[in-house]
């Protein structure tokens, strides 16, 4: 994980879904057949730590290293492909150029499922230059790839297309999921549904720590580690610090899981989760000491086995229930430092109330979203409070679907989208925004 935040600037639009007018649009989809979600299967830690003994191997017949631009990272990323093609997985080596040296992503696509729906999981790949990235992400890569292979051993019929990503250069800024993701043609990241991330999952005096920047992908994990007995925590370190956040910033849902880094555990955090507390989680992150020895065996069975719940949850679960939508396309601009401004749709012709899980999506273009404070407007004048301001949140736009739980709300009606900016100097409108029955 990269040491200090670092704000992403990646922008995307999402693929226009309706007439380009002031007004609302309408639209009716039929409902698809149900589809029954398959159980994970258990990830043998054993496979996990075989990866791990090789990423330590290579780094230690490189130097120490396997940090971008070094031989040992170059050399892990062909372990990691050789594992993948034997599979029956499709890889795509991609090449870019950063601090003077070649970079190197790897992507892996397994066959079937809706290329219209990806379902995608990830991790950093490349150490620092003073060791050998056992845990920061040894962890999460080798988590990752054992679930792919479980995938393949499975033969798994996914429902959802499944693609898995090995970054390059995240220690240097998230540049190699950077490139990935600014180098997607519009249309094809708005096929992307999720993705989950998964940066140091072995930690030697874990926590639980999950990403909650989308309810439904924080939700799968902590049903993960619910049925495992584990209680969890928000992440709350990890914004900007990992490969998650150029996904998050071109308006892709995203979650994770994290089990701590250099920062220390409470005594509350102890009790709950068992090792030591007034201890850092991993007390050999970003040091020469992150070797095999650095790993807790219990924390990397627990987090590869939330990869495989994850991505067979998300990705054997029905596709999603199209509905009727409702939507403003027409641009509002938000005054810089001023007043709330509001952009309305009508709806009409649902019956009853509006649904326990109304699909809010919003598109706002805006240099610092961390000014811009967010909130649903029922037509009784019932405010639903989409997002507040963030001093940390440094990243551009507002790209994304919120959930709200609006059954209280009669449907029919003039529902607004309140947008304030609380701050100075930054400046934005709002793009689009509609409803989802």
């Amino acid at each position: 994980m990269l040491r200090s935040a670092v704000a992403t600037g990646a922008a995307a639009t999402l693929a226009a879904g309706f007439l380009a007018t002031a007004a609302s649009a309408q639209v009716t989809q039929a409902r698809p057949a149900a589809v029954t979600v398959q159980a994970a299967p258990d990830i043998p830690v054993a496979n996990v730590k075989a990866h791990l003994a090789q990423f330590q191997s290579i780094a230690n017949a490189n130097g120490g290293t396997r940090a971008h631009g070094r031989p040992g990272y170059k050399a892990s990323v062909d372990y990691v492909k050789g594992k993948l093609d034997a599979a029956g997985f499709t890889t795509t080596l991609q090449t870019f150029t950063t601090s003077g040296a070649t970079g190197y992503n790897l992507i892996a696509d397994w066959p079937g499922g809706d290329a219209n729906h990806v379902i995608m999981t990830g991790a950093h790949l490349d150490s620092v230059t003073a060791g050998p990235g056992i845990n920061d992400n040894g962890s999460g890569s080798a988590g990752v790839l054992e679930t792919a292979l479980a995938v393949s051993r499975a033969g798994l019929q996914p429902t959802k297309h499944l693609r898995f990503g090995w970054w390059g250069a995240e220690e240097l800024g998230m540049i190699g999921s950077k490139y990935y993701v600014n180098n997607l043609p519009t249309a094809e990241r708005a096929k992307i549904d999720a993705y989950m991330n998964f940066d140091m999952i072995g930690s030697p005096n874990p926590g639980y720590f999950v990403y909650d920047d989308d309810p439904k992908l924080e939700g799968v994990l902590k049903n993960y580690f619910a049925s495992v007995s584990v209680p969890t925590e928000i992440e709350t370190n990890g914004d900007g610090r990992s490969d998650h956040a150029p996904f998050k910033s071109a308006g892709i849902k995203v979650g994770g899981l994290y089990t701590g880094g250099d920062e220390i555990k409470t005594a509350a955090q102890a009790t709950k989760w068992g090792g030591t507390s007034g201890r850092e989680f991993d007390a050999c992150y970003h040091a020469s000491c992150d070797t095999s020895a650095n790993i807790s065996d219990t924390s990397l069975d627990r987090g590869a086995d939330s990869i495989a719940y994850a991505v067979w949850a998300l990705g054997t679960e029905a596709p999603p229930l199209p509905g009727t939508v409702f939507e403003n396309t027409a641009d509002v601009q938000i005054p810089d430092n001023g007043a709330a401004v509001t952009s309305s749709v009508t709806v009409s012709g649902v019956t009853g109330n509006a649904p326990a899980a109304l699909q809010v999506g919003v598109d706002i273009k805006h240099t610092y979203r961390g000014d811009l404070v967010i909130d649903l407007v029922a037509p009784d004048g019932s405010t639903y409070r989409l997002k507040n301001s963030s001093s940390s949140d440094s990243a551009d736009n507002v790209i994304t679907t919120y959930t709200v739980n609006a059954s209280s709300e009669v449907a029919n009606g003039v529902w607004k989208l309140k947008v304030q900016d609380i701050a100075a100097q930054d400046t934005g409108y709002v793009n689009s925004w509609k409803l989802t029955f």
